[in-house]
């Protein structure tokens, strides 16, 4: 059975995290030394879970000599798109609204974090070409 292709696990994302971090073309050894520098996570378990990520599309696996490079084939901003999508859709019935009201309403938003969403939406308001006439 085909490995569904938008969706990471949380190993999968910390993995991801660490090659979208680490830029250009990284090895498993590259990923287990920035990632598991104290042993906490196997080589070989690293290795599964990226060629892992290789079926499912989101690297590549190409060989260099005897090592395997895994260059990154979708940006990070593209799989939180979709996993972002994923929630609103499963959770909020694909409704941003619902979201950002359960966000609000739930207080659990600090202070700080409700100044930031304020200022945030009154710099978009200012954007030009943004604005509903």
């Amino acid at each position: 059975m085909p490995r569904k292709k938008e969706y990471l696990s949380p190993s999968e994302w910390e993995i991801m995290n660490v090659i979208w971090d680490l830029g250009g073309k990284p090895t498993v050894k590259n990923v287990v030394d920035t990632a598991y520098p104290n042993g906490e996570k196997a080589y070989t378990t690293v290795h599964t879970i990226m060629d892992i990520l290789v079926e499912k599309g989101f690297l590549k696996k190409e060989k260099f000599g005897p090592v395997n490079l895994y260059p990154p084939l979708k940006k990070r901003n593209e799989a939180i798109g979709k996993e972002t999508d994923i929630f609103i859709n499963k959770v909020f019935g694909g409704s941003f609204r619902k979201m950002a009201n359960f966000m609000l309403e739930s207080r659990k938003l600090s202070e700080d974090e409700y100044n930031y969403l304020k200022d945030l939406i009154e710099q978009k308001e200012q954007e030009p070409g943004d604005k509903k006439e």
